[in-house]
C-alpha cells in the first residue's frame, strides 16, 4: 500500500501526510511540481520530527512517476484516485495490498490524463452542499479503510 500526492499545493497538508506515512509505515510518493518549496516551514511544522522517519520518494513529473511504477511493479499496484468526480464510494471498494491511493492537488484535482490512467476512481460520500474535504483528512479516511481491509496497520 502506498499514498501518492499529485502536485500538492499546500505544504502543511503534505507535512501532515508525511507524518501519517511515518506513523503507519506507509510509503509515499510526491509527484512534482509542488506549489511550495520542499523545505517550507509549514511542511516542517506539520511534519514535526517525523519527517526523518517518513519513507517517501519525489518524482519530477507524472510521467516520471509512471516510469518508476512500471520499473517497480512488485511495490506499485493499481492507481486508486480519490476524486469528487467519481461515483463509487470508497466504502464500497475492495482494496489490495499494493494499491496506490492517489490524492489530487488541493486547488485543481488532477488533469484528465490522470483520471484516464487510474484503475479506479473513488469518492467520499458527503453532504451534497459541501464542495470537498481537506486533502489530508480525505487521505486519512481512505488510507485507514484500505489498511483495515488489507490488515496492513503496523503491529503494536
Amino acid at each position: 500500500m502506498r499514498l501518492a500526492l499529485f502536485q500538492p499545493d499546500i505544504a502543511q497538508n503534505t507535512g501532515t501526510l508525511l507524518r501519517l506515512s511515518a506513523c503507519l509505515d506507509l510509503p509515499m510518493d510526491i509527484i512534482e511540481p509542488c506549489g511550495f518549496l520542499f523545505n517550507d516551514k509549514g511542511l516542517k511544522r506539520a511534519g514535526m520530527d517525523y519527517l526523518e522517519f517518513a519513507n517517501y520518494r519525489r518524482h519530477a513529473s507524472w510521467d516520471d512517476f509512471l516510469s518508476y511504477r512500471a520499473e517497480h511493479q512488485k511495490d506499485y499496484g493499481r492507481i486508486i484516485l480519490l476524486t469528487t468526480h467519481a461515483s463509487r464510494p470508497y466504502t464500497d471498494f475492495c482494496f489490495e495490498k499494493n494499491d496506490i491511493i492517489l490524492m489530487g492537488r488541493e486547488s485543481a484535482g488532477v488533469p484528465e490524463i490522470v483520471h484516464q490512467t487510474a484503475d479506479a476512481r473513488l469518492l467520499i460520500p458527503m453532504n451534497k452542499n459541501a464542495r470537498s474535504i481537506n486533502v489530508a483528512l480525505s487521505a486519512v479516511m481512505v488510507v485507514g479503510e484500505a489498511l483495515r481491509q488489507t490488515n496492513l496497520f503496523p503491529k503494536p
